[in-house]
């Protein structure tokens, strides 16, 4: 979802290709790096892998599809009901975020908080949590990331 991190972006220029591009930087760094540049550019000319915001997505059945809704913590339980119900026969979903990141609006609930709490009994959604012994990024973060919790565990 584009949710701006703490911050207010304000209007931005240019076609909607340009107003998300900012929010989906992070999805388009993660498949340049799997497939390079020159083929992701060439899978999304021939509309086989499509990027598309959350609020683009009501009405449609993603069939056949493999879908990746990513920085879902952003979501409200509403965005994500319907994105979930979107999902039609042959496809998989995959939902990332990260509860501790969550940027909406103070009282604002997390619709991944939400479906975690709602769709935990239902046999068929597996859920993976991660520590920080999973972190893949420098090593430092995972330091950075057990100072953070130490600290939200002693509130």
């Amino acid at each position: 979802p584009a949710v701006e991190a703490g911050e207010k972006l304000g209007f931005l220029p240019g076609d909607l290709s340009e107003k998300v591009n900012p929010y989906l930087r992070p999805l388009y760094d993660a498949l340049y790096e799997m497939m390079g540049f020159e083929q992701v550019a060439k899978l999304i000319d021939r509309q086989i892998i499509e990027v598309c915001p959350l609020a683009y997505m009501r009405g449609r059945t993603l069939s056949d599809s493999f879908i990746i809704l990513d920085e879902s913590q952003n979501t409200t339980p509403a965005q994500m009901k319907m994105l979930l119900t979107r999902i039609g026969f042959g496809s998989k979903a995959v939902i990332t975020g990260d509860i501790t990141q969550v940027d909406l609006p103070r009282g604002q609930a997390s619709g991944l908080q939400h479906a975690l709490q709602v769709l935990g009994g239902i046999d068929k959604i597996g859920v993976t949590r991660f520590a920080s012994t999973d972190v893949v990024r420098h090593p430092l973060v995972k330091e950075i990331i057990e100072a953070y919790d130490e600290e939200e565990a002693g509130q």
